[in-house]
């Protein structure tokens, strides 16, 4: 009966957090013998026998599929079965619609955002199967077509919004499906900051700054154990500035939505980068 809405841009782990999603719950409702479901927009496609590149390149086709896969919901919502929806649903009409179907059947429903930077989710593209990879036209398409869920749509709420490395959010989503009691405020949860004007140019200009000391050195022939001014920890290793500018880029994405303190940024940004340089 209940409804976990995934969304996400493409590449973005959404499958890989759905599967996550129908462990954690089998497991959890093993007792009560509800079922749980995932319902896929990519087995829909594959089933129509359509290449993905092809299909979202067709307005007409995609308008069929999300007509048939509503009517698949429809259907289920009427069972006692968990139902998780693992598609793009990157159109916010068609998320209102599936809410007014859920708020007929008198069933809860929330809303799983899966966060990633574009660059990132581009470089997990070229990581799949030649077979199952977005062209980069078709991937383009979809990130600029892609409507942001916001916690002040109620057709999103409670949004649940999870980047790459967090742990998938499951007892509070179970608290709020199953025991109609909203999460505690968390970052999973909160409205995310509007960044100021000042916030996002100290923001710049400091990752910049800790960049440019990162080349600087390399140029000089370090490239392990970096000092960076203002920061309370070193660069335990270098990277190629192609990789460093990717990371960069990420690392404002992420700041943007929750501001730390200006005074903290370059720390920040060196944990960041100790994280993910390999």
């Amino acid at each position: 009966m209940p409804l976990i809405m995934i969304t996400g841009i493409p590449c973005s782990g959404k499958t890989t957090r759905s599967l996550e999603l129908k462990s954690y719950f089998e497991e959890k409702l093993k007792s009560s013998g509800q079922n749980v479901e995932i319902i896929s927009e990519s087995n829909a496609i594959i089933q129509t026998g359509y290449n993905k590149n092809v299909f979202f390149a067709d307005s007409k086709k995609e308008k069929a599929i999300r007509s048939s896969i509503k009517s698949d919901i429809q259907r289920k919502l009427d069972s006692n079965d968990l139902l998780i929806f693992d598609g793009s649903n990157y159109i916010k009409g068609y998320r209102y619609e599936i809410y007014c179907t859920t708020k007929l059947y008198e069933t809860p429903q929330c809303t799983l955002y899966c966060n990633l930077p574009i660059e990132q989710a581009w470089l997990w593209n070229n990581k799949r199967l030649e077979s199952d990879r977005y062209d980069r036209e078709i991937f383009d398409s979809l990130v600029s077509r892609y409507e942001i869920p916001e916690t002040t749509n109620r057709w999103d709420c409670p949004l649940f919004t999870i980047m790459p490395e967090d742990i998938l959010m499951c007892d509070e989503i179970y608290c709020y499906l199953y025991k109609g009691k909203l999460p505690k405020p968390n970052l999973s949860t909160q409205i995310p900051p509007l960044a100021s004007t000042n916030y996002l140019h100290e923001l710049d200009n400091i990752t910049k700054d800790v960049t440019n000391v990162i080349l600087s050195m390399q140029q000089l022939g370090v490239n392990y154990d970096i000092k960076i001014p203002n920061s309370s920890v070193n660069l335990k290793r270098a990277t190629v500035p192609s990789k460093l500018a990717i990371l960069r880029r990420q690392f404002i994405t992420f700041s943007k939505m929750q501001q730390n303190e200006v005074n903290q940024i370059a720390t920040l940004f060196v944990q960041y980068l100790n994280n993910n340089i390999r």
